[in-house]
């Protein structure tokens, strides 16, 4: 096939390229910048409907939704702070999890770790909830995530009654072999850092007296610290009230 030379090309074809190089030119420069929009989060079928697309094996269907919600935050072009994240959904999503995989730990984790961490007091406390109402469900397993509930309510929310109410949970509920002393003891600690020494005093002769402390070491342990709650006791200002006389 010969090849024409360019100087053959007809004038008005040449201009007519290079008008349209340069209206396609101007055309992508008009075109708005393609903008990043944030999804939400979107909602899930029941655990029943979720077990049945598992195919009888919901471990890995449980660790994909996992991976999806753990990097939902960093979407294409964009990253959405957890603060803005629907907690309604976050919620779902978690407990869709843990109804998939109940022996897993990662979703209660996320709950007390990451999506508690926010600064929104409401949200918090969603997570908070979310973790003491599936403690329930598995205490002895489910003990830390709960554990570190107690402490968030203590000292981020500043709200005592709530971190009294996890504590007693764990005191009640967490019992294994595998529970340390000390996760059953917060409650203790709670009312002793409160100044309610006689309470403090209640429940840890009750745990003495109960038969659960069989360490000898940890016997002793907590035998000094009654012991330093009564002295702490007697030399409150409430103990040296004076009855009032009639």
């Amino acid at each position: 096939m010969r090849s024409r030379r360019f100087s053959a090309v007809p004038r008005g074809v040449v201009w007519a390229l290079a008008a349209a190089f340069l209206l396609q030119i101007a055309f992508a420069a008009l075109q708005p910048r393609p903008s990043a929009v944030a999804q939400d989060l979107p909602a899930l079928p029941s655990g029943d409907v979720l077990r049945a697309l598992s195919l009888a094996d919901p471990i890995p269907l449980a660790q994909a939704l996992t991976l999806y919600l753990q990097a939902f935050d960093n979407q294409p072009g964009i990253s959405i702070p957890f603060l803005q994240l629907d907690y309604d959904r976050v919620e779902q999503w978690l407990a869709r999890i843990l109804e998939l995989d109940p022996v897993g730990q990662y979703p209660l984790m996320m709950a007390a770790q990451v999506y508690a961490q926010v600064p929104d007091e409401r949200k918090q406390r969603q997570m908070l909830e979310f973790v003491y109402a599936q403690f329930a469900a598995d205490p002895d397993r489910r003990w830390r995530w709960l554990a570190h509930a107690v402490i968030m309510a203590r000292h981020r929310l500043h709200d005592t009654s709530l971190a009294l109410r996890y504590a007693q949970a764990l005191r009640t509920g967490a019992r294994g072999s595998g529970v340390p002393g000390w996760a059953q003891q917060m409650e203790i600690f709670l009312y002793e850092d409160m100044g309610e020494y006689a309470a403090a005093k209640v429940l840890l002769g009750g745990l003495l007296a109960s038969g659960q402390v069989t360490d000898p070491h940890e016997m002793r342990f907590l035998l000094e610290r009654l012991q330093r709650l009564e002295a702490a006791e007697k030399s409150s200002p409430a103990s040296k009230k004076q009855p009032r006389a009639d």
